[in-house]
């Protein structure tokens, strides 16, 4: 049905009868597929900027692969988050063309011509406090690097060894945005914002003994962070620390290339 409603706005834009803002209005709808586990968002990238992406959890490998199957007709980039090593088996056995990184627990399936060119000249520098929360941290970096923004990696620069984190002090002033990946306490995230003039991103995670709260500790330290103007995402969420920086990005690149 929404075929020959898309169909009926083109025609009428080739014939002059509505305008491209309008054509443009129109389609910030449409598509959508129901593939009846999912209802596919083919255009969500037409709204937002960024297409769909697949949060695996709690999902089985079927649905997932259909999801994917699905994306694949209107886009040709597809990114799949919280996949965990068995259902990413099933996955690369009926998708070849998909990649999966264990660490990160992300599946991407991406066209096989070059690159297309990074949306700005900044990079985004991600931070963590130890290394047990670079899992999080790759999941930050590499939603980004998918979706063609620099990254720079600084991990294991925690407050239990502060000196550690100003030796990178270079590489967070000139940085463009920082996601700040940390547990315990969650202190780095304070100590950074207050070292730069970017915009920060804080992300919580749950590592962390028991008084961490599974990650409850972290969030709320940054939350009451004492720097000014610290943004902070959900526990361990390093996809939706990075899709909130992309957004950043792209509207600064919006503005200068006007």
């Amino acid at each position: 049905m929404y075929n020959d409603k898309l169909r009926e706005q083109l025609i009428a834009f080739q014939n002059g009868k509505i305008s491209l803002e309008e054509a443009l209005e129109y389609l910030k709808v449409l598509p959508y597929e129901d593939i009846g586990s999912a209802v596919i968002d083919f255009h969500r990238s037409l709204r937002t900027g960024l297409p769909e992406v697949i949060f695996s959890q709690n999902k089985n490998p079927d649905q997932i692969i259909g999801i994917i199957q699905s994306s694949l007709k209107f886009n040709n980039r597809v990114l799949a988050t919280r996949v965990s090593p068995e259902m990413a088996d099933e996955i690369l056995k009926k998708l070849p063309k998909a990649e999966y990184d264990s660490q990160s627990r992300l599946v991407k399936i991406r066209p096989d011509e070059p690159e297309i060119p990074e949306i700005t000249s900044l990079y985004v520098l991600v931070i963590t406090g130890g290394t047990s929360d670079i899992p999080v941290a790759e999941e930050a970096a590499q939603t980004l690097e998918f979706f063609n923004i620099h990254v720079e990696r600084a991990y294991d620069v925690g407050v239990a060894g502060v000196h550690r984190l100003l030796d990178k002090i270079e590489l967070l002033q000139n940085a463009g945005a920082i996601i700040c990946i940390a547990g315990m306490e969650g202190a780095l995230t304070s100590v950074v914002a207050g070292l730069v003039s970017c915009p920060v991103v804080g992300v919580p995670t749950s590592v962390g003994y028991g008084a961490n709260f599974g990650g409850l500790s972290a969030l709320l330290a940054m939350l009451n962070s004492c720097a000014p103007g610290v943004a902070v995402v959900n526990i361990d969420n390093g996809f939706g620390a990075a899709q909130f920086v992309y957004s950043i990005l792209n509207l600064q690149e919006g503005r200068e290339s006007k």
